[in-house]
């Protein structure tokens, strides 16, 4: 039977239609499921009992289970369980509000060396009602409404497309979740034919584009995407994307010791940016499984930071959050797939 959170609202318009219901229906479920977060369809009080039946007959109202939850003060991560597989996504609580970061496969298979989530390769891709659950699961544990959608957990968002444009469609419709469509970002790792169509879509989303290497011989050893798409690929994308969109894109540079975080690759990526409408997001590491890698020292930091404002590169250095509970992503489904092993 299929999930109800595997269809957008013009699909569910078009069937009720088709099946001699009314068009406004489909509104009544959106708003039972998603506003009104009902566990049945017979919850919905402001439709047919021939409506419920169908609904019944035709549809589930699934959930996710939580197999395991790790908290710090201000972030939860929970790995949920889907299909006898697992996946993470983690609540994240700021001073604007509450962030989620989900997931978009059960593993990944881009294999970028520092990351944990490719220990455990891809699986499969997570269906629309998949995608969509781990918002709803989250909002109901803790009662709250989600402020921001961050999508950066397991897997490549971009290589699940078509389910992810789906989902976001469910998040952003104003008869459903609501959620601003400027208060959800998506990260590639560069799947350069992706960025130009989303490009197309001119969805309001944000982009975040995972660099983390200021030229192709740092970022081929990293990120093997980059030997199908390299970096100068990449930054054309980016350029296309902005002229499509007129929207600023999110720069993701993670700083490994010794690796990419020398004063050079600093001037590297400041030439990379120059003039385009990027701001660069530098990410401390945080330590997984992957013992060649280190973290920089504070020290180091700063000054690739201040290596790059003072050649006029709008820069952040990222909060750090969730550590000492797995923070670093795939590492929390990583060492529960590996208890057995």
């Amino acid at each position: 039977m299929r999930s109800i959170f595997d269809i957008t609202i013009s699909e569910l318009e078009t069937l009720l239609v088709s099946e001699n219901f009314k068009k406004y229906n489909a509104t009544q479920v959106f708003e039972g499921i998603y506003k009104k977060q009902v566990n049945s369809f017979s919850e919905i009080n402001n439709i047919s009992k021939e409506l419920k039946i169908y609904l019944e007959e035709n549809f589930k109202i699934d959930k996710l289970e939580v197999l395991e939850k790790l908290e710090s003060s201000d972030t939860i991560k929970y790995l949920l369980l889907i299909d006898n597989a697992s996946i993470e996504c983690v609540l994240m609580k700021h001073n604007y509000g509450n962030s989620l970061c989900i997931s978009t496969q059960v593993g990944c298979n881009m294999g970028c060396a520092f990351c944990e989530s490719g220990t455990l390769k891809k699986i499969r891709n997570l269906s629309v009602s998949e995608i969509v659950l781990q918002v709803i699961t989250i909002e109901k544990i803790n009662n709250i409404k989600l402020d921001n959608i961050v999508i950066m957990g397991i897997g490549e968002p971009f290589d699940n497309y078509d389910n992810l444009i789906k989902a976001i469609d469910i998040f952003t419709t104003n008869k459903g979740m609501n959620i601003g469509s400027r208060r959800i970002t998506v990260s590639t790792c560069g799947l350069v034919p992706k960025i130009k169509s989303f490009a197309l879509l001119k969805t309001q989303v944000n982009l975040a584009i995972s660099l983390h290497a200021s030229n192709d011989k740092i970022r081929n050893k990293l990120m093997p995407i980059n030997k199908l798409y390299n970096i100068k690929e990449v930054m054309e994308a980016i350029d296309y994307y902005i002229d499509k969109t007129n929207r600023k894109v999110t720069i993701e540079y993670i700083l490994l010791d010794g690796i990419n975080d020398s004063l050079d690759n600093a001037r590297e990526l400041a030439n990379l940016v120059k003039g385009k409408l990027v701001y660069v997001n530098l990410i401390p590491y945080n330590a997984t499984s992957h013992s060649e890698f280190k973290r920089c020292d504070k020290e180091k930091i700063d000054r690739f930071y201040k290596e790059l404002i003072t050649l006029n590169v709008n820069a952040i250095v990222r909060r750090e959050m969730g550590k000492g509970i797995k923070g670093a992503c795939g590492q929390l489904r990583a060492s529960y797939e590996k208890k057995d092993i």
